[in-house]
């Protein structure tokens, strides 16, 4: 699929992994529908890059379906959907305190990183499929973020972990089951990335964390993950799959 002229929906889209695509999918053309939690950063990014900012929870049915909605009334219906919208957390199971830690938190991680994630495509999908395919009979393409905590989850991430592997496990057959639209579904799994929430950390952690990567010996760019995602979108072959985005990193237990 082209990007040019293709309306393209971000989750997400007013920081980090996020921003960095929705700049990306500007830049090719596209026209770009920011929705994030957080109106002012969702607006800033539309702004800056002459698209749409929609405030909305990814894990609401009525605010996504509300959203995609008004997305189409300003651009057309998206054939585009990058969802990277994701929560992070890490709580040992047992606290120091000797107590379990409270299911509350187990819960928000998964409902937004995992439910939100099949919400958003569920409610895309649908309107998707409405379309007229392309010539190659394409009518859409979806890409999630995972992470490599998917697969090599570290001491205390079992929320986060279980919530990624979650959504590496639903690519491949919400693939197969989009095929008769002409649908396609990839993850990617980023590692370390240098996102406004890893620079609140001191400079010498840092150093440390992008040490660990085998190579390139650096934290990963935002701009790299947004370039991988607009691939997939024009690689018409790319489906079902989950790519690791981490400079061969496998992460150590803690």
């Amino acid at each position: 699929m082209q990007i040019q002229g293709q309306a393209a929906l971000v989750t997400g889209g007013g920081s980090g992994l996020g921003e960095a695509t929705a700049r990306e999918l500007a830049q090719r053309g596209a026209k770009v529908t920011v929705l994030d939690m957080h109106r002012e950063q969702a607006e800033r990014v539309a702004r800056e890059i002459g698209g749409l900012a929609i405030a909305v929870d990814v894990t609401s049915s009525e605010g996504m379906r509300a959203a995609i909605a008004q997305a189409a009334a300003a651009h057309g219906p998206a054939r585009i959907l990058m969802q990277i919208a994701g929560i992070g957390t890490a709580k040992r199971v047992i606290g120091k305190d000797g107590n379990a830690a409270p299911l509350e938190d187990f819960i928000k991680v998964v409902n937004v990183n995992l439910i939100g994630t099949y919400n958003a495509a569920r409610l895309f999908a649908a309107a998707c499929a409405k379309l007229e395919p392309m010539d190659d009979g394409e009518r859409g393409a979806m890409v999630f973020t995972a992470s490599v905590a998917a697969f090599d989850g570290q001491v205390g991430q079992q929320a986060y972990s279980a919530s990624k592997g979650g959504v590496v496990g639903m690519t491949l057959p919400m693939a197969r089951d989009l095929a008769q639209h002409g649908i396609r579904v990839c993850t990617i799994a980023p590692g370390l990335f240098a996102t406004p929430l890893m620079k609140t950390l001191p400079e010498a952690v840092q150093a440390s964390l992008a040490a660990s990567i085998p190579f390139p010996p650096r934290l990963g760019k935002p701009e790299e993950f947004a370039d991988l995602a607009c691939h997939i979108v024009t690689n018409g072959h790319l489906n079902g799959e989950v790519i690791r985005l981490d400079g061969a990193l496998r992460m150590a237990p803690r």
